[in-house]
């Protein structure tokens, strides 16, 4: 039986051998490895590390012959990374889910590896099953990290297709497996929208919404009832200081000059990497309510009805407090908030060697729950 998803979809368990294999015994991600956790040592000493180091792993892993047996090995690592760059991970909302119902997840994006990382850590540490992943498949260049996302549970959106016929039979394809997933048990998470909100601005793209409901067609069912058999939740992620700040402001800053912003190799990578290690302080993940048949009569009804659980599930903390009365103090703004001073001299500190441009766009970012769309769009502009 021809498998039509074989090239998107996560990795099955009768895989898993053969791909970990692959995995430790990859020099580019012994290098990786050596680069994370052997920074320090010294260089002569790192070839030594290095080796006894793979060793170790593949040993570790040499017991694991499953995707649970995979993420469960993951697991403690991620317990690990958590407790180390958070304050505490606080769980909103998800009691009054179904545990044995599968959902869409339809959430806010703030981080390319943290956000749906979050959204499983969430449903794993109240027994629910984790979900299948929605990744780009830019983020897939390098195949030791297409192979890892595989192996835990991310399947491909291929946003690189050119060609419109073939980029609506690829999205009809993406749209199918995502229904089928559901429907076989396994919930999913996929953001709200292409891409990383880097100004901190939550609106839905009725484009993702429009490409779930093309699973529909073939049946001639509806807008309406194609997305309401997914049982969509909107989901919320906010992080208290975001490690990728700067790095989201420069390329804003870049990208609002008449010159085209043109991504680096790697910084993808980078951003991967500074979302998993940088400081996050408290993080807050909240489940909305799922939609109801009324809420998704057209894309454009159903994108309002997300955003407007998404705003009332966003709290209000004190760096964006900080970040207001920042924007009066430096950038001569005519908003006033009552700032913690320990908050706002860290939240400076933080951005104190960037450009005047950048700081600025920084602490409209952390302000934007405060701010309204026309006091952005006029300041960036």
């Amino acid at each position: 039986m021809t498998d039509r998803y074989a090239d998107i979809r996560p990795y099955h368990d009768d895989e898993v051998d053969e791909v970990l294999q692959r995995l430790l015994h990859s020099r580019r991600l012994s290098q990786a490895f050596v680069a994370h956790r052997l920074r320090r040592a010294p260089r002569w000493l790192q070839g030594l590390l290095a080796t006894w180091l793979m060793s170790r792993v593949r040993k570790q892993c040499s017991a694991i012959h499953d995707v649970a047996g995979f993420q469960a090995w993951l697991e403690r690592h991620v317990d690990h990374l958590l407790k180390r760059t958070t304050t505490g991970i606080e769980v909103r909302g998800i009691e009054r889910l179904d545990p044995t119902r599968s959902y869409l997840w339809l959430s806010n994006h703030r981080d390319i590896a943290m956000d749906p990382t979050l959204i499983n850590f969430a449903l794993h540490s109240r027994g629910w099953p984790t979900s299948r992943i929605a990744i780009g498949d830019n983020l897939l260049a390098d195949p030791d990290i297409a192979d890892i996302m595989r192996l835990n549970k991310s399947f491909v959106v291929k946003r690189s297709v050119s060609g419109r016929r073939e980029k609506l039979q690829e999205l009809t394809r993406l749209s199918e497996y995502i229904r089928e997933s559901l429907q076989q048990g396994h919930s999913i998470w996929i953001a709200q929208r292409e891409g990383r909100a880097k100004d901190n601005r939550d609106t839905t793209d009725t484009a993702v919404l429009k490409m779930l409901a093309l699973a529909g067609r073939a049946e001639k069912l509806d807008f309406s009832h194609t997305l309401s058999s997914m049982h969509p939740v909107p989901v919320c992620i906010q992080y208290e200081w975001d490690p990728c700040d700067v790095l989201k402001a420069q390329e804003l800053v870049a990208r609002s000059s008449e010159q085209p912003y043109i991504k680096q190799a790697g910084e993808d990578i980078q951003s991967i990497v500074q979302g998993l290690v940088g400081h996050k302080g408290k993080v807050v993940v909240s489940f909305g309510q799922p939609l109801g048949i009324e809420q998704m009569t057209d894309a454009a009804t159903m994108a309002a009805a997300i955003d407007a659980q998404i705003v009332s599930m966003t709290e209000h903390n004190p760096v964006q407090q900080a970040a207001l009365s920042l924007l009066t103090t430096h950038f001569g703004w005519s908003v006033h908030a009552s700032a913690n001073p320990h908050c706002a001299d860290a939240l400076w500190q933080r951005i104190s060697d960037q450009s005047p441009a950048v700081q600025e766009r920084v602490l409209m970012t952390y302000a934007a729950p405060y701010l309204s769309t026309d006091e952005v769009s006029t300041t960036v502009d």
